[in-house]
C-alpha cells in the first residue's frame, strides 16, 4: 500500500482536518516535475558521457586528500542549503517560515509554493499538537484529583477507624511542592518553559511506604502512607536521598461530594423541582464500587486520547520526511535533512509528555484497577482489534443462500398450487399474513442497518463513536447479517410449515401446532433479546434495551443520540408495532385454530390502533421538549411541533382508515400534507445538512464523503417521493393482483427502505459535525465533585 492511503486509513476520522495535507502537497512536488521533465536539458552523446566520467575517475584518483574550500565546514554546509528554516512570532505564538535561497533558479517559483504550503501545513498541525496537550495536561491534573479522593475514599472505607495527622503531612507536602518546583526550574529547558503554563502530569501513584527522614512516625501514619498518590513531574530531578511524593490526606474528603450520575426518573423530577437530595459521602463498599468504575472508564478514555494523539505526532512527522525526500529526489536539492532538523527541534518534535503521560497512566491504572497484574491492565487500556471471524462470514453465506431457497420454493409453492385462489386465501391474509409480516418489518430494518454499517465504514464515519458503542463490541455488517438472515430463514420455514390452506374436514380446524407457530417464534426472540448471559451479543443487546427504556420513558432521561435515533426508527416502524398488538388480541381473544378473529371490530383493538400508531412520534415529541427545556435551542422546539403535526397525520389516516367519512379525509389530507413537508425540509436540510444555496457545492454542502455528488441528488429524491407513500392510505389504491394487507405491507417496507436511506445521511452529517469540532471522545462523568471555592483559599 502506498504511503498516501496508508497515512489517509491510519487517521484519527475526527482530526482528520488537522493532518498534513500529504495529497494536496504531492500535486505541488508533481507540477515541479512536470516542469523540469518540460524543460530538460538535451542529453549529452554518448561518447562525451565517457570522457567525463574517465576525467572524474581520474581526477578522483589523485586528489586523495580533498579538503573543503571553506576554511569551516560547518559554514560551507549552511552556504550549500537550498533553505532557511527560521521561527517567528506572530499574533503571540510561534510560527515557522522557510526562505528558499535559490528562487532565481528556473523553476524557483513553483519550489517556493511548495515551501510556503509546506509551512501553513506544519505550523497547522503544531498549533493543533499544542492545544491537544494543553488539553490533556489540564485532564491529567483533574484525574490527580480525582485519583487522590479515590484513594482517600478506598483507605476511608477499608479502615474507618484511621486517624489522620494533618500538620505533619501538609508540612511535608509544602516542602515536596517547594523541592519540585525548584528542580523543575533547574532541569526544564528553555523551549519547554515557554510551551508549558500547568505543571505536568498524570500521578504515578505509590501505595508502598517511603521515608519521611523526619522522626518516626505513628503506626495509622506509616498505614495511610501505604495508599497515597503522588506527583512524579515529568521534567523534574529528584534528590538523592528524597522521594518527592504528594500524599493523599484523608480529609480531602471534607471538600468532594459524590457526582451523581446514574439519571433515573426520580432524579429527573427532583432536579425539574430543584429539590436538594443528601450530598453526603457514604463510606460503603457499594459506594467504592461505583466511584472505581467511574473513575476507570475515565482513565481509559483519557488513555485512548493519549495513544491517538501519539499517533497523530508520529504520522505528521513521517509524512513530513516522506513529502521531503520526495521532494530531494525530483529536485535533487538535499533540503530534507535541514527542514526535518527544524521539525525535530520544534514543540512538535521534541515534546516528549504526552509519552511520559502514557507510561505514568499505565503505571497508575495497573497498580489500582489490575491488583498489580500488567497483562491484566494493558488488557483493558489496550483491548486487542476486533479480528473478522471466518465463521461469521461462512454462516451469514449459509444463512443468506437458505433464505434465497426458501422464498423461491415460497414462489413455486404458491404458482404451483394456486394457493392465491384458494378459498382460503382471504382468510389467510386476513389473519396470518400480518403476523408473519412483522417478521419481515424486522428483518428488512435489519439487512438496511447492515448496509448502512457497510457503507459508513467504507467512507470512514466513526459510527460506534457516535452510538457511544462499548469499544471492541460494536457489530459489524457481517454480525448483523447473519442476525438479519437467521430470522429470515426462521420465520420462512414457519410460513411454508403453515401454508396450508385445508382445513381438517372433521375437526373443522386448522393443525393447533402449526397455527402456534408465529407465536412460538415472536416468544423466542424475545426470550433471545432478554437472556441475561453472555450469549448471542449480550452487550449490544443490554444498549439496545436502555435505549428502548429511555425512548419509553422519556422526557425522564436526558437525551442523547442513540436515544433520539432509535425513536425515530420506530416512527418508521408503525405498522410492525400494529402487528405486535395484532398478535395480543388473535392469540389472547381470537379463535386461532380456526383463524377467525374479532380484533376489527373490537372498540378496545381500534382504540389502540391509535394509541400504538402515535407511540413513536409520541416520544420523538417528549425529546424534543425536553431537549428544548435544557438546551434552549428553538429549533427542538419547531421539531416538536413537527412531530406532534406528524402525530395528527397519522390518528386522522387511521380515522378514516377505519371509518371512511369525507370529513376524515380532509383532515387527514390537511395534517399529511403539512406533516410530510415539513419533515422533508427537515430531512434535507436539518438531519441532512444539504439544500445550502451558496455551498461550494451547489444546493449540497461544503464537505461530503461521498465523491459522487449525484448520489445526494437521488438521495433527496427517492426521500421526498417516499415520503408520500402515506397517500395509499388516503387514496386507497387497488391493484387486482394484490391483496390489501400485501399493499398495506408493502408501501410500510418502502418506509423503512426510506429511513435506512436517510440513516446513512443522517449520521454522515452528524460525522462532519464532529469533525469540525475535532471532537472524538466523549465526555466521561468523573465520581468526585470539588469545592473549587476551598481550592482557592488554600
Amino acid at each position: 500500500m502506498k504511503f498516501g492511503k496508508e497515512f489517509t486509513a491510519q487517521m484519527v476520522p475526527e482530526w482528520q482536518e488537522a493532518y498534513m495535507d500529504y495529497n494536496q502537497l504531492k500535486s505541488i512536488l508533481k507540477q515541479i516535475q512536470q516542469f523540469r521533465q518540460r524543460n530538460k536539458p538535451p542529453a549529452t552523446p554518448r561518447s562525451l558521457k565517457r570522457k567525463e566520467t574517465l576525467y572524474r575517475a581520474f581526477s578522483g584518483l589523485t586528489q586523495r586528500h580533498h579538503h573543503a574550500p571553506s576554511p569551516s565546514s560547518s559554514q560551507w554546509d549552511i552556504e550549500s542549503q537550498p533553505i532557511l528554516v527560521n521561527s517567528v512570532h506572530k499574533n503571540g505564538s510561534e510560527s515557522y517560515e522557510t526562505t528558499f535561497l535559490m528562487a532565481s533558479d528556473e523553476g524557483g517559483e513553483y519550489e517556493m509554493v511548495y515551501f510556503k504550503r509546506l509551512d501553513d501545513e506544519f505550523n497547522k498541525v503544531e498549533k493543533f499538537y499544542r492545544s491537544k496537550v494543553e488539553e490533556v495536561r489540564k485532564e491529567a491534573d483533574t484525574l490527580n484529583k480525582q485519583m487522590d479522593a479515590f484513594i482517600a475514599f478506598r483507605i476511608k472505607v477499608e479502615n474507618p477507624t484511621m486517624e489522620f495527622d494533618r500538620s505533619v503531612e501538609m508540612t511535608r507536602l509544602a516542602s515536596d511542592v517547594a523541592t519540585s518546583t525548584a528542580a523543575l526550574s533547574a532541569s526544564t529547558p528553555r523551549v519547554a518553559k515557554l510551551n508549558r503554563s500547568v505543571s505536568t502530569v498524570m500521578e504515578a501513584i505509590d501505595e508502598e511506604s517511603t521515608h519521611h527522614g523526619e522522626g518516626e512516625q505513628s503506626d495509622d501514619c506509616n498505614e495511610l502512607e501505604e495508599e497515597r498518590t503522588g506527583i512524579q513531574q515529568v521534567e523534574v530531578q529528584k534528590p538523592k536521598n528524597r522521594s518527592i511524593i504528594r500524599p493523599a490526606p484523608l480529609e480531602i474528603l471534607n471538600r468532594v461530594r459524590i457526582n451523581n450520575t446514574l439519571e433515573t426518573p426520580r432524579s429527573t423530577i427532583k432536579g425539574f423541582l430543584n429539590y436538594q437530595d443528601q450530598t453526603e459521602l457514604n463510606f460503603t463498599r457499594k459506594n467504592l464500587k461505583k466511584v472505581e468504575q467511574q473513575l476507570r472508564r475515565a482513565i481509559v478514555e483519557f488513555y485512548q486520547k493519549l495513544r491517538l494523539l501519539k499517533s497523530y505526532s508520529f504520522l505528521n512527522t513521517l509524512a513530513f520526511s516522506k513529502i521531503m525526500k520526495k521532494y530531494d529526489k525530483i529536485t535533487s536539492r538535499g533540503a530534507a535533512k535541514a527542514y526535518m532538523r527544524m521539525v525535530d527541534n520544534s514543540y512538535f518534535g521534541s515534546n516528549d509528555e504526552v509519552t511520559k503521560l502514557i507510561e505514568r497512566v499505565e503505571k497508575a491504572f495497573i497498580k489500582h484497577f489490575a491488583n498489580s497484574n500488567r497483562s491484566k491492565g494493558m488488557g483493558i487500556l489496550r483491548p486487542s482489534a476486533k479480528r473478522e471471524r471466518h465463521r461469521i462470514t461462512f454462516t451469514t453465506g449459509f444463512f443468506a443462500g437458505c433464505t434465497i431457497a426458501l422464498l423461491v420454493a415460497l414462489i413455486l409453492i404458491v404458482r404451483i398450487r394456486k394457493i392465491d385462489q384458494h378459498v382460503g386465501t382471504t382468510q389467510y391474509m386476513a389473519t396470518l399474513f400480518p403476523l408473519y409480516s412483522l417478521f419481515g418489518f424486522i428483518v428488512l430494518h435489519i439487512l438496511m442497518y447492515a448496509a448502512n454499517i457497510y457503507f459508513w465504514r467504507r467512507y470512514r464515519v466513526n459510527y460506534s463513536f457516535i452510538f457511544g458503542f462499548k469499544k471492541g463490541h460494536e457489530l459489524g455488517y457481517r454480525e448483523v447479517l447473519l442476525l438479519g438472515f437467521g430470522i429470515a430463514v426462521l420465520a420462512l420455514s414457519c410460513v411454508l410449515a403453515n401454508l396450508d390452506m385445508q382445513i381438517d374436514q372433521k375437526t373443522k380446524d386448522y393443525k393447533e401446532f402449526t397455527e402456534l407457530l408465529p407465536l412460538i417464534l415472536l416468544l423466542s426472540l424475545l426470550v433471545v433479546l432478554l437472556c441475561p448471559f453472555n450469549v448471542v451479543y449480550r452487550s449490544d443487546r443490554v444498549f439496545f434495551l436502555i435505549c428502548v427504556f429511555h425512548c419509553i420513558c422519556a422526557p425522564f432521561y436526558k437525551v442523547t443520540l442513540p436515544d433520539f435515533f432509535l425513536a425515530d426508527q420506530f416512527t418508521s416502524q408503525v405498522q410492525a408495532l400494529r402487528s405486535f398488538e395484532f398478535y395480543i388480541c388473535y392469540y389472547g381473544w381470537g379463535d386461532f385454530k380456526h383463524r377467525e378473529s374479532n380484533c376489527k371490530d373490537s372498540d378496545v383493538f381500534t382504540t389502540f390502533s391509535f394509541i400504538v400508531a402515535a407511540i413513536p412520534y409520541w416520544s420523538r415529541f417528549l425529546q424534543c421538549l425536553r431537549r428544548f427545556y435544557e438546551e434552549k435551542d428553538p429549533m427542538q422546539g419547531y421539531n416538536g411541533l413537527k412531530y406532534f403535526i406528524t402525530i395528527a397525520a397519522v390518528c386522522l389516516r387511521t380515522a378514516y382508515t377505519l371509518d371512511g367519512g369525507k370529513g376524515w379525509q380532509v383532515l387527514a389530507w390537511i395534517f399529511s400534507i403539512a406533516a410530510a413537508i415539513s419533515s422533508t425540509y427537515w430531512d434535507l436540510v436539518i438531519d441532512w445538512g444539504l439544500l445550502q444555496r451558496h455551498s461550494k457545492n451547489r444546493w449540497l454542502r461544503d464537505k461530503l464523503i461521498i465523491p459522487q455528488k449525484s448520489v445526494y441528488f437521488v438521495a433527496m429524491v427517492l426521500n421526498v417521493l417516499l415520503r408520500f407513500a402515506w397517500l395509499q392510505t388516503i387514496l386507497n389504491f387497488k391493484f387486482s393482483f394484490l391483496h390489501r394487507q400485501a399493499m398495506i405491507s408493502l408501501f410500510s417496507s418502502l418506509e423503512i427502505i426510506r429511513r435506512g436511506i436517510w440513516n446513512f445521511f443522517r449520521l454522515e452529517n452528524e460525522h462532519l459535525t464532529n469533525v469540525g469540532k475535532y471532537r472524538a471522545f466523549k465526555s466521561v462523568p468523573l465520581p468526585f465533585n470539588y469545592d473549587e471555592d476551598e481550592d482557592k483559599d488554600e
